[in-house]
């Protein structure tokens, strides 16, 4: 078996890497020959230490991904976030590799929205509203700024220090970065993301300008939501996965007769994307394990060169 350490795969991986491999994942993920399984929620014997199961199959990967989360790490000084990825050696059923995958989650879930943006956001989108100061903001924010030329970041948090925190890392790293109010923030931007545990809206409909380009980042569990459903009705929906969406999803409070388009579908041209400048697009990020197997592919086949 090989395998893969931490410290290996958050040396290898890079947002480029990150985006092609996600990429493709997206796009075999809305194909035939694509299956991904239902997910398993479970918790450690603390019941608010949370892990997760994903598995999926292509017709050249098989495997797993195990997601966990644990609230108390932040008295360890250790992420809260953590993850490991387990491909089939398909020929004799065992695992043929294990792949690390704490910060290398980080930048697959961030290249899933950077991948949406890329094709549903206007081209001319320079200002971002992020919700969200948590762990992932940052990767998403660097994400987003390889493929839009950011002039602002308006960073919303519950926690005020996490903002200005947060706010300051993307500085020091040349992003324009400020902590902001909801309102201001989402009249403002071209592009919203939300990245959060949230399980009620996180700013108000009527905020949201035409034009805009909205992701769900956060929603991955029942219960879970940071949109308003007022927006379902007036804009185009986007998802990785339908089924998945509607069950874990953000897309769970979507009216049930809502259009849900396969972002994987827009990305190969058989489904369109944004046709007018005016149009609100909403991606909703579910997370699929296919993306966790290319991407552990990409960096298997990254440390064997």
């Amino acid at each position: 078996m090989k395998f893969i350490p931490e410290d290996v795969s958050a040396e290898l991986v890079t947002h480029e890497l990150a985006y092609e491999a996600i990429r493709n994942a997206l796009i075999a993920a809305s194909e035939d020959g694509t299956t991904t399984f239902p997910v398993v929620q479970a918790h450690g014997s603390d019941k608010g230490n949370l892990y997760g199961i994903k598995s999926a199959s292509t017709p050249s990967l098989a495997g797993l991904k195990v997601g966990s989360y644990w609230p108390g790490n932040d008295i360890h000084q250790i992420p809260r976030h953590n993850s490991i990825i387990f491909l089939f050696d398909q020929i004799v059923g065992r695992i043929g590799a294990a792949v690390e995958a704490g910060r290398l989650n980080g930048y697959r879930t961030a290249a899933a929205d950077a991948v949406a943006a890329d094709v549903l956001a206007r081209p001319d989108s320079s200002t971002l509203a992020l919700f969200g100061a948590g762990h992932q903001a940052e990767f998403e924010v660097q994400a987003l700024a390889r493929i839009r030329n950011l002039s602002r970041v308006l960073v919303v948090a519950r926690n005020p220090s996490a903002a200005e925190h947060l706010a300051s890392i993307l500085q020091n790293q040349g992003i324009p970065a400020v902590v902001s109010e909801p309102e201001t923030a989402c009249r403002s931007a071209d592009i919203i993301v939300t990245v959060t545990t949230a399980t009620a809206p996180l700013f108000q409909a009527q905020w949201v300008q035409p034009g805009t380009h909205i992701a769900s980042m956060g929603s991955d569990a029942t219960g879970k939501q940071e949109l308003p459903t007022e927006l379902f009705r007036e804009s185009l929906l986007f998802c990785d996965l339908p089924s998945q969406s509607r069950m874990i999803g953000e897309f769970q409070h979507a009216p049930k007769d809502s259009t849900l388009s396969v972002i994987g579908a827009v990305l190969s041209g058989r489904t369109p994307g944004r046709q007018t400048e005016s149009e609100v697009t909403i991606f909703d990020s579910s997370g699929l394990s296919v993306q966790d197997l290319f991407i552990a592919r990409a960096i298997l086949e990254l440390h064997a060169l």
